[in-house]
């Protein structure tokens, strides 16, 4: 049996909760309230194993597997997608079993992925694509849900360069998510240049890009912004130099448009606010060189 009704309830439910909280959903408060069938509450996940099959299943395939913040297994991300490691143990331990049913059965499930403490960002549907027994890792690849936006179903993608899209569009979600969960908590969840405290309306900013040499995913390579001051940061209308001050762009100063545009130019030559521990505070040299590029632009 491949569960259809449960994993349909699962994702339905999954779905409110995304729409209430955001793309990253936290345990407490979200999670822990589990998901309505047939006059049960069925949990989403087990938060101490990484493959969950629900005990209100009649079919043997996982409904959920977890990568943890700081995963034990390391699950490595690659263009056909997530490797995921069996659990330690027998190949034929129940957990596996229900990962390789997965695969065998070709059934959706959702693959929920620890960005901080207590907090996930669920991907789904996701497809269990290849298995390596003998490896002891199945490939875990994201499909797509498909159909009347009030009755969608998961499907799989089967065009190989739609998948190799939708693989990294996925390894750039899980790595902002991971990057986000680490430099939120460290501005104490605000924006560091006007404070606005509302989780779902901040973005975890890159000094300097990850694409490049210094842009590693650490936390003084970022700053908490809020979307329209990190929208501005990106745009090169609003700088950041080296002592922690902002800059306006001088079109930006120079121009006359309404209430939304003082709130930007008020921030001018303002200091942003800085996390307290030494390696978190943004590293002065990646300041100075996406400085002056705003300087170049700015002029």
């Amino acid at each position: 049996m491949r569960d259809e009704d449960v994993r349909a309830s699962c994702f339905a439910q999954l779905s409110i909760l995304c729409a209430e909280f955001g793309e990253d959903v936290p345990y407490l408060g979200g999670l822990d309230r589990k998901f309505a069938f047939r006059g049960q509450r069925i949990p989403y996940l087990n938060r101490q194993k990484g493959i969950y099959r629900a005990a209100a299943q009649r079919g043997p395939a996982a409904l959920s597997i977890q990568t943890s913040y700081k995963s034990p297994y390391g699950d490595t991300v690659t263009d056909e997608g997530v490797v995921y490691a069996y659990r330690a143990g027998s190949p034929e331990q129940s957990d596996n079993r229900a990962l390789r049913a997965a695969f065998e059965l070709q059934v959706p499930l959702v693959h929920f992925v620890g960005t901080r403490p207590g907090w996930y960002r669920p991907n789904f549907p996701c497809y269990v694509t290849a298995d390596d027994a003998s490896g002891r890792v199945v490939m875990v690849t994201p499909g797509r849900m498909v159909g009347p936006l009030d009755d969608p179903e998961p499907a799989r993608v089967k065009d190989p360069i739609e998948r190799r899209y939708l693989v990294r569009e996925t390894r750039v979600r899980m790595h902002q998510a991971q990057f986000r969960g680490r430099i939120l908590p460290a501005y104490l969840d605000r924006c560091a240049i006007c404070q606005l405290k509302e989780a779902r309306l901040l973005d975890a900013a890159h000094i300097v890009g990850d694409l490049e040499r210094t842009g590693e995913a650490v936390v003084s390579n970022g700053m908490s912004l809020c979307s329209i001051h990190h929208r501005a940061f990106d745009q090169y209308l609003l700088g950041i130099s080296p002592d922690y001050k902002v800059e306006i762009s001088r079109r930006l100063l120079d121009d006359e448009d309404g209430p939304m545009l003082d709130l930007l130019k008020g921030h001018q030559g303002r200091e942003i606010q800085v996390p307290e521990r030494k390696a978190w505070k943004p590293d002065r040299e990646r300041l100075a060189v996406r400085f002056e590029r705003f300087l170049e632009r700015a002029a």
